[in-house]
């Protein structure tokens, strides 16, 4: 193994077990919180290791992964939702965080991979509705299909 590989893998694994323990942070504090509805304790444990570890996700409640490229758009610094702001880098970095991919370039390369993703790039994403913050955009999608009110 290279060198340049090694280190590679070593910020991997960094930033691995760094999302790991926010996720632990996370549903201790979801333990301690007295207003805690929706899920229930190990469903939610679950859902938010899983989803920090996998898709760096943020719990924005209003998970729009399908729509582009399996990339959370919600991981911008700018939180942009229906494309990349016009500060891109060449190299396809953000120019807000320069070491980061920007979400849109990988969402881009996500959706090309995916059979019918560069049209659903194109659908228009509402807002992020701040309420719904913390919650299960999958058991909110099932609940909807259900006939269930919100």
């Amino acid at each position: 193994m290279s060198f340049h590989r090694g280190l590679r893998l070593a910020g991997f694994a960094r930033r691995h077990l760094g999302r790991m323990a926010q996720g632990r942070r996370e549903a201790m504090g979801h333990l301690q919180r007295p207003d805690t509805v929706g899920l229930p304790m190990p469903t939610f444990v679950q859902l938010r290791v899983t989803n920090l570890c996998n898709l760096r996700c943020k719990m924005c409640g209003q998970c729009a992964l399908s729509s582009t490229g399996m990339s959370c758009s919600m991981n911008c610094p700018k939180n942009l939702r229906n494309g990349p702001c016009g500060g891109v880098r060449d190299d396809g970095n953000c120019e807000v965080l320069p070491e980061m991919k920007c979400v849109w370039h990988e969402a881009f390369a996500g959706a090309q991979r995916i059979p019918g993703g560069i049209e659903k790039l194109r659908t228009v994403q509402l807002p992020v509705d701040r309420r719904l913050v913390g919650k299960s955009s999958w058991l909110r999608v099932a609940r909807l299909r259900a006939g269930e009110p919100e």
